[in-house]
């Protein structure tokens, strides 16, 4: 009997795709410089269904390889040519949440993201995320021991894989942890395959960190220009746009803006500048401020307002340069 037959007996006709349209969907992973397309793909849905699998493949002496949601970009779930992939996507229950122990045990197929889900209520979040947490799934980030932008806090994925069920190449089914003189799980997270197919993972989730205050610096970074806050008067360029405020390009382009500028002289940051306003000598917040150290242009010394006549404002600003 053709093996593409005994999988089919194995595991159940809808749990194996033959077709060879079907099959271009896993001829690759996230690196798509390196194609290959398998015989057949399996479905399993259990650990059980991973052994009967196994099973099949060793006794055709076919070549098998895991394969997760496919966004790795290592290339380690492209299947070997007329080989056998087993899909993981199947396999996407959560299985028990430990909240009192922090740990939250799964099957393969669940996403990083439903991990989080998972456990959100209490506070609590699933920390390794390779960018793709909405669609990259555990079973993969244990095979490849993913990184990501949280890893330089939280580390890797091997640092919060507590226990693992794990399907070997001859179809046994067992468990390792971390316990005891040597660190099993520790030993087949990253090993991208080789030792066998994780079944079930027990991950440790750890408390959200709250919001920090908004960013505050030490000092101002801007003053008022001296002659324009001692008479009061409000001065616009050419623009009408206030010299304090950044243009509305420049506000467009700003990320880490921490609070909006408010009446109240709260103060706030565009790209690490500060911005605050300015209270002239009669109690009125003055618009115009100029970055400390800024070098003045040629004729015209720092402090000194420029020619507003023309631009609309009716406040003359005398030349106060030293003849």
């Amino acid at each position: 009997m053709s093996l593409v037959a005994d999988l089919e007996r194995a595991l159940g006709p809808g749990a194996v795709i033959s077709e060879p349209a079907e099959l271009r969907t896993y001829e690759c992973d996230g690196l798509t410089g390196h194609r290959a397309v398998p015989l057949a793909v399996v479905l399993p849905r259990t650990t059980e269904d991973v052994q009967a699998a196994v099973h099949t493949c060793r006794d055709h002496g076919a070549p098998f390889v895991a394969r997760g949601a496919g966004t790795g970009l290592s290339g380690g779930a492209v299947p070997v040519a007329e080989g056998i992939v087993i899909g993981l996507a199947r396999m996407n229950r959560i299985l028990d949440v430990d909240v009192p122990n922090r740990r939250v045990r799964v099957q393969p197929g669940v996403t990083n993201l439903d991990v989080t889900r998972a456990v959100a209520g209490h506070g609590l979040f699933y920390a390794p995320d390779p960018s793709s947490q909405q669609v990259c799934t555990i079973g993969g980030n244990v095979a490849e021991n993913s990184g990501g932008a949280h890893c330089l806090k939280y580390g890797f994925t091997s640092t919060h894989v507590l226990e693992l069920l794990v399907v070997l190449a001859d179809g046994e089914a067992v468990r390792l942890d971390r316990d005891g003189a040597l660190d099993l799980a520790g030993a087949f997270v990253g090993s991208e395959g080789t030792l066998g197919i994780a079944t079930e993972v027990v991950v440790r989730v750890v408390p959200r960190p709250t919001p920090d205050a908004a960013p505050r610096v030490s000092r101002p970074c801007w003053q008022p220009i001296s002659p324009i806050a001692a008479s009061g008067a409000s001065a616009t360029e050419s623009s009408g746009r206030p010299r304090d405020q950044p243009s509305a390009s420049a506000r467009a382009t700003c990320t880490d803006v921490s609070e909006p500028l408010n009446e109240s002289g709260a103060m706030r940051t565009v790209r690490g500048r500060a911005f605050a306003p300015v209270t002239s000598r009669g109690g009125a917040a003055s618009r115009s401020a100029v970055r400390v150290g800024r070098q003045a242009p040629a004729g015209r010394p720092v402090g000194a307002a420029r020619d507003t006549r023309g631009s609309g404002s009716s406040a003359a600003v005398p030349d106060r340069r030293v003849r």
